[in-house]
Parts: structure tokens; sequence; C-alpha cells
């Protein structure tokens, strides 16, 4: 590691802890319905919307009714999205004249986009219009993000609340957080990237000229504010196929630092949010810094292997010469204006997070620098995660670090004054087990089907890597892709299509049963033989848990790919 990437590394570190607490506070406020600077502007919007849409803001829901009223919300502008993209040559805003996307394709992506996946078997600036863009793809980057956040709300409220059957209303707590979080701060956001260097209008395509006297046509389009929500809400899906290695959606290093930080902000915020509302803010700081700590585990993880470089090079494009370091580390698919630091940054973030967002190519990185954002996924994204699913998905993890701890020693398990019971541990269970099938059920089945292994770019391990990326990247609602495999397959299509509602549903149903489960419990006293889940300790025991299931369950597949690939690259084969 330089000394330079060190400073890059320790700047993000401080901006993030700075961040935390403000974002949390404000979040607070926002979903326990204080009055705020922004409530004279936005609270008669606020207020029109629940009238026009006949919502009582006063009414709560139990966890049955919130549930349903989720998946209501996203099956309908599911099947709007997916009708804007099968008229989209009718549509306005199109100078380019696209067609229609395929059904296949346009399943995947209405499912991607309403799923916070954002996965894109596409290439943006050739497939969609303006309006889709805007009225599709970016409307949805509001409201799956702020459906994230709704569902993290609602699982705190379930776990500090006492003797009682709700836990919130869904469409306002929607409504608030597209309204005082997501929408003002895209906007800011939005500003900057255009005074940054981002483009941003509605104008057709530009043909230039090189200096070569060849024709090239550059694409334009509404980018910084699609840009804003992508990060901001942990989305991912770029406007161009390049995402934020194109200098048009991240035209500098600071661009490039402020993404970083956005992609983290909310979900580093929530873990401040649920100390506040939990009464004990050293509940909230043992989430962050279990999430902390394994942040920074898979960061020098990556930065490390992709500093040391491969030992394989090419010299004048025929001689193979073997080396104890690449000079200057592997910046193959790499952005110059970036470099490794923050590239390994980016990969690291973006899939701690379910983001998706990337400014390098993770298929390009070395084997081991490119486990890292797999296994991330793998872990269900619980590193500060998602705007919500992260914090809801290292919930998942709490209580089985809760019921371990109790078993060894020897009584009820217990969270915040309240019994972990075998129900809240079974729906634990499911939550993961889920994300397990998808992963591992859908890429055995690729991987023996000739049709799929056809959209392979590579062979060996690498080949098998690509495919469990891809089933990894949809099952956790991620969105990046290892590159190298062609997804715009039937196959493919429909197959990830539906992991991304298994990831999604499978894990958010779940949990906010267990949340309505806890919000009935009556707190019991602490005593002596309580098993305390504030302090370093149980921080500690939660990343063992996580770290030893996610080994557990993925080390062989990880073993038959990325491991394979490093040690055969160590020998001098490549693929």
């Amino acid at each position: 590691m330089t000394s330079n990437g060190i400073l890059q590394l320790l700047a993000y570190l401080v901006v993030l802890v700075l961040l935390t607490k403000p974002m949390g506070v404000y979040l607070v406020r926002v979903f326990t319905n204080e009055r705020m600077f922004l409530t004279p502007v936005l609270g008669p919007i606020e207020r029109v919307i629940y009238k026009l849409c006949g919502v009582d803001a006063k009414a709560e829901m139990k966890w049955t009714a919130y549930s349903a009223a989720m998946l209501i919300f996203s099956a309908v502008s599911c099947m709007v999205l997916y009708g804007i993209l099968r008229l989209q040559q009718i549509l306005p805003w199109n100078p380019q004249g696209l067609g229609a996307l395929a059904p296949d394709l346009s399943f995947n992506t209405a499912v991607s986009f309403t799923t916070n996946t954002n996965w894109q078997a596409y290439s943006g600036e050739s497939t969609m219009s303006y309006f889709t863009q805007m009225a599709g793809l970016a409307f949805h980057n509001f409201t799956s993000a702020a459906m994230g956040i709704a569902i993290a709300v609602a699982v705190v409220r379930g776990l500090v609340r006492a003797s009682v059957h709700t836990i919130g209303n869904f469409w306002v707590d929607l409504v608030r957080c597209t309204l005082y979080v997501l929408l003002p701060m895209s906007l800011i956001v939005a500003i900057i990237f255009v005074a940054g260097g981002m483009i941003q209008n509605l104008s057709p395509y530009v043909t230039a000229t090189t200096l070569e006297g060849v024709k090239q046509i550059i694409p334009m389009g509404p980018v910084a504010s699609q840009e804003a929500i992508k990060i901001l809400g942990t989305n991912g899906g770029g406007f161009f196929n390049a995402n934020s290695a194109h200098p048009f959606e991240n035209p500098t290093a600071l661009t490039n630092f402020i993404q970083v930080i956005l992609i983290f902000s909310i979900g580093s915020g929530l873990t401040y949010m649920f100390g506040r509302m939990a009464k004990d803010q050293k509940q909230g700081w043992a989430i962050w810094g279990a999430m902390t700590f394994l942040f920074l585990a898979g960061l020098v993880t990556c930065y490390t292997a992709e500093q040391s470089g491969n030992p394989i090079t090419e010299k004048l494009g025929i001689e193979r010469i073997a080396t104890d370091s690449q000079p200057g580390g592997s910046m193959e698919g790499k952005e110059v204006r970036f470099g490794i630091t923050q590239s390994a940054l980016f990969a690291t973030v973006t899939t701690d997070a379910s983001c998706g967002a990337v400014n390098a190519m993770h298929e390009s990185f070395t084997p081991i620098g490119g486990m890292v954002p797999l296994f991330n996924i793998m872990l269900g994204e619980v590193i500060f995660g998602g705007v919500g699913s992260g914090l809801y998905g290292m919930i998942v993890f709490v209580l089985i670090a809760v019921f371990i701890a109790g078993l060894m020693v020897g009584r009820t398990p217990e969270y915040l004054g309240k019994k972990i019971e075998s129900k809240e541990v079974k729906l634990s269970m499911l939550a993961l087990l889920s994300l397990v099938f998808c992963i591992l059920g859908f890429t055995a089945w690729a991987v023996v089907k000739p049709d799929a292994l056809k959209s392979l770019a590579n062979t060996g391990p690498h080949g098998l890597t690509e495919i469990l990326y891809a089933f990894t990247s949809a099952t956790g609602n991620n969105g990046s892709a290892f590159a190298g495999l062609n997804a715009n397959t039937q196959f493919f299509n429909i197959t990830l299509g539906i992991a991304m509602l298994f990831g999604r549903f499978f894990v958010i149903i779940p949990m906010l049963a267990v949340a309505g489960s806890m919000a009935r419990k009556t707190p019991i006293a602490p005593s002596q033989g309580t098993f305390l889940t504030n302090t370093p300790l149980f921080s500690t025991l939660l990343v063992m848990v996580i770290l030893i299931v996610g080994g557990l369950t993925f080390f062989p597949a990880l073993s038959l790919g990325p491991i394979l690939e490093h040690l055969l690259m160590g020998a001098g084969k490549v693929f």
C-alpha cells in the first residue's frame, strides 16, 4: 500500500464518520414526524399527496398490511415500467428514435429497477430514450430506494416498540423518505455534479469528426439528475454503458470521491438512527463498528491485491515475464484518472452497499481483488448496505448472533430487552437461505446449460466466476456485472429477473414478520446473565458470525472460481 493510497482511504473514512451523526439525526426527525426546516415548504405538498391518494397519515399498519402495501406498490410500478419499455418507440423525448425493448429484456429491466438492483443487460445510450431514463428508470431509482429505507425504519420500530401490533404506515414512510430525504439531497448533489462537469440536457446526440477524420457519435442526455439518485439511492444503474467510468457520469477525481461518500452516507446514518430510536446510542455504534471492520478488511484485501498486480505480464504482446510484483500495480480495466486506490475503494463500497455502480471493470481485477466485491455481495451487502437493506440485512445476523450467544451462556437470547424465540430465528434463517438458494441454485443450472455457457467470454474458473457473480449480483440486488458475460439472452434475462425478485422480497417479508413479532413483545429488565449487545465484544461476535456463515456457505464455490484462478495465476496460467 502506498502512502498516497493510505491517505486517500483515511480521508474517506474520516468524512464518513463525520457524516454519520448528522445524517442519522436528520433521518430520526423525518421518520418521527418532527418539524424541520423543510416542513413549511414540503409539508403542504405532503398533505396534498395523502389527500389525492386517500391515505390516512395517522393510521398505522400491522406487518401484514405493511407488507401487502409494499408488494402492491412494487407490482404496479413494475408493470408501469414494463409498459414504458415496450412502448418506448411511441413515447416522447426520444430524439434518436430508439425502438422498444424485447419482452424478456423488458421483464428483466422492469424487475431490476423495481427491486433496486439496476442490473443492466443493455447499453443505456443505445437502448433507452430520455423519457425512459427519466420517467421510467430515474423514477424507480427514487421509489425503490425510498422503499428500502422505509422497510429499515419499520424493522427498527418493531425492535424498539413494546406491546403494540403496528410498525408504521408504508405510504407515509415512502412519501416522507422521498420528499424529505431523497429529493432535496438529489437536487443538491445534481447541481454539484453539473458544476463538476457532468452533462444535463435533452439535446440530440452530437456527431463529431475526430482528428483522423472519422465520424463519432457522442451521446447526450439528462445525466447529472439521474446520477445523483443513482448514487445516493444506491441504485447503480448508469446512464451510459460504462457507468461511473464514463467521463460524462464521473468527470473528475472529486466527483468520484463524492460518489463513494454518498453511497455509504444514508446506510451509515441509519445505524445512528437505530441507536437514537432504541434510546441506546451504543447499540447503533456496535453495528456501525462491525460494518466498518468488515469494510476495511475487504478494502485492504482488494487494494493490496490490485497494488501487487499480476505476476504474469505481457511484454510487447509476445514474451511473458514473471515478476515479483507488477510495477505500479494492475491498471488493467481501470481509469487512469482514478488509479488503483479509488478503483479498489469504489469496487468495495459499491458491493458493500447494494449500489452496483462501477468506475472500473471488476473482471479485470486480479482474482483476489475481484473476489472481494463478489464476497461482499454474498454476505448480503450488510456492510452499510444499500439504503435500508444494509440495516435490516444486518439485523438478520444480529438476531442469529444473539441466538448463538444465548446458547453459549445457557439462557434465552435477548435483544433490546426482548426475548428472541424460535419464530424470529426461523424467519431470519429463511431470509438467509433464500439468498443461498438463488445464488448457488441458478449458478449450478447455468454452468450445465450449453446455451448459457455460450454467453461466456472466458473458460475455466474465470468463466465460472462470471456466472457466479451475475447471479450473486442479481440475488443481492446489487446490479454490478463482472463483465465478460453476455447476459442479454432469454435464459439470463428471465432467471436473473427471478433471482432479483427472490433476493428482494424473500428477505423483506421475513424481516417485516420479525418486526411485527418483536413489536408485540414486552421488554424485560436486564440481569447479570444478560449478554450485552452494545459492546465491542458483541461487535466481534457479530463479525465472526457473518464471516462463518458466509464462509461455510460460499467457500466451495469461491474455491472453484477466484481462489483456483489465483493459484493457477501463480503457476503462470491465465484464462
